[in-house]
């Protein structure tokens, strides 16, 4: 279906003329200030582009030079590094050939990057990167993405691996100008000759940053400048040197700036060890302080032998263990006591314990919760640890065991700031003492906060007589009689609470005593 086109009134066609006109004599009143300022622009591209090519070259040299001196431990990053080579001068040779395409299609064949004479023709640009079929628009920006995707798998550093990101952006910004556009048609489509070539000169600059980063990065992982050193030292790396009683002393001896083609010669107590890694191991069966001693021969760069002496000091220490209560110094019966266990040096996946009398659960990274079965009786706690491919007792702790405490019984209630409370005695407005259904009971003394079950209570209430009548609960919540006689309760009356039963979590019930006075504000 043909579309119909809005008709346009004579007012409409008139101001449209007028946009036309303004746009053109802004064109001619700026757009030599405009390209003159597109010239200096790349001019300082171009020097920044030959500094970062000049660098890049430089270091593609050290290579090509260590690799002919080494290639068994350079050929790795070389290969890398000439990969990095070929893919950079593609872009770069593309971003090249386009900006004479461009300048022989604005200036003629005879047309020079160097000195463009018709700087502000807009078809250039256009006919070279966006005409139908023959246009290379798309070959850049295909050729662009697939550049940015494999460099920056190639750098390691996030900050730098974003800035590359950026730089080789092809996404086009939300804006009303752009609405429709492709990245080649934002980036050409009607762009002078002179701006087009500095947009991908920019582009060539972004491909050598991108292209010395990568090399920057190779390079931290060969030395490729076959360092001489001036002073050599022996060097002894335990693997701890604190060790238990029965365990392994165990220590690496190297050689500094040593190559791994170049393995020297390790003498301790006056005699050479096997190890080709320079690896000593020795069983430590009594403790003290020890110092691991002898030196490294090797072979100098002129032939001559090198000897370096070493000592390294470590401690034997007997078998030792922490078992530390969480709350406290003892555990009590019938509750899930939390306890830490550690010990020096192991790793808490490779401790165990065990407990005389009761439960242990472990609970991961050297928790455990410990439940005893009876009060008076002690505890102890054994603590294990693998060591050295067995299990190894690392200590016994004992603990005496006790029965929980009582409880304080409690209103819970919600405060004038919205927060919850507990009234555990004194005024309290009969509104606040109507809204709460009932009574409960913790240990709540600091080092404790355990809930306890309230099965029943009792009320004692005066009347007029003075006699006390008292009433029961209903379990943990007031009865209706009991809530019958608050509501009677005048200013300033008080009744008791007493005679309540709570139940702990380790199934024992206790008679608290003492009573709750109530008293209506």
């Amino acid at each position: 279906m043909p579309i119909r086109k809005k008709r346009i009134s004579p007012r409409q066609k008139m101001i449209n003329l007028m946009y036309l006109v303004l746009m053109a004599m802004l064109a001619l009143n700026v757009s030599s200030d405009v390209l003159n300022g597109f010239s200096l622009v790349e001019e300082s591209l171009n020097r920044t582009t030959a500094n970062a090519t000049s660098t890049n070259q430089s270091i593609y040299a050290s290579l090509e030079t260590q690799m002919k001196a080494n290639p068994a431990k350079v050929k790795e990053w070389y290969d890398k590094a000439q990969y990095v080579r070929r893919m950079s001068d593609s872009l770069y040779q593309l971003a090249e050939d386009l900006k004479v395409a461009i300048v022989k299609k604005s200036d003629g064949e005879e047309g020079d990057v160097d000195d463009i004479r018709n700087r502000e023709d807009l078809e250039a640009s256009t006919q070279v990167m966006l005409a139908p079929q023959r246009g290379r628009g798309k070959e850049l920006y295909n050729a662009v993405n697939s550049y940015r995707s494999r460099i920056v798998e190639m750098v390691t550093d996030e900050d730098k691996r974003r800035i590359i990101s950026s730089n080789l952006n092809t996404d086009v910004p939300q804006k009303a100008t752009t609405l429709g556009k492709n990245w080649e048609e934002y980036m050409f489509e009607n762009t002078p000759t002179a701006a087009a070539v500095t947009l991908l000169t920019k582009l060539q600059s972004d491909v050598r940053y991108a292209e010395g980063e990568v090399l920057h990065n190779l390079v931290s992982n060969v030395d490729v400048k076959d360092i001489r050193v001036n002073q050599l030292q022996a060097y002894v790396i335990p693997n701890a040197q604190t060790v238990v009683q029965g365990g392994r002393f165990s220590a690496q001896i190297i050689m500094a700036a040593v190559d791994t083609t170049s393995r020297p010669s390790i003498y301790v107590g006056g005699q050479q060890i096997k190890s080709d890694k320079g690896l000593y191991e020795t069983v430590c069966t009594k403790t003290g302080d020890f110092t691991l001693q002898g030196y490294i021969e090797m072979l100098g760069s002129e032939g001559e032998t090198v000897r370096r002496d070493f000592a390294q000091k470590y401690t034997v220490v007997a078998p030792s263990a922490t078992v530390s209560a969480d709350i406290m110094n003892v555990l009590y019966a019938g509750y899930d006591n939390p306890i830490s266990v550690s010990v020096p040096g192991v790793p808490n996946n490779q401790i165990s314990a065990t407990i005389s009398d009761g439960t242990l659960q472990p609970r991961g990274d050297g928790k455990f919760v410990a439940r005893p079965s009876t009060v008076g009786k002690d505890l102890q706690i054994e603590v294990s640890a693998r060591n050295e491919g067995r299990q190894q007792v690392m200590g016994r702790f004992t603990f005496r065991v006790r029965k929980l405490p009582d409880p304080t019984a409690y209103i819970a209630y919600t405060g004038a700031d919205g927060n919850a409370a507990r009234y555990k005695g004194g005024d309290m407005s009969k509104q606040t003492l109507m809204g709460v259904a009932g009574l409960n009971a913790a240990i709540d003394d600091g080092l404790l906060n355990i809930e306890f079950q309230v099965g029943s209570f009792e009320t004692v209430f005066y009347d007029a007589m003075g006699n006390a009548v008292s009433y029961r609960s209903n379990g943990a919540s007031f009865s209706d009689q009991q809530r019958a006689q608050m509501r009677t309760l005048a200013r300033n009356k008080r009744f008791y609470i007493t005679n309540i039963h709570a139940t702990g979590p380790d199934g024992i019930e206790r008679t608290l005593d003492g009573a709750m006075q109530v008293i209506i504000k």
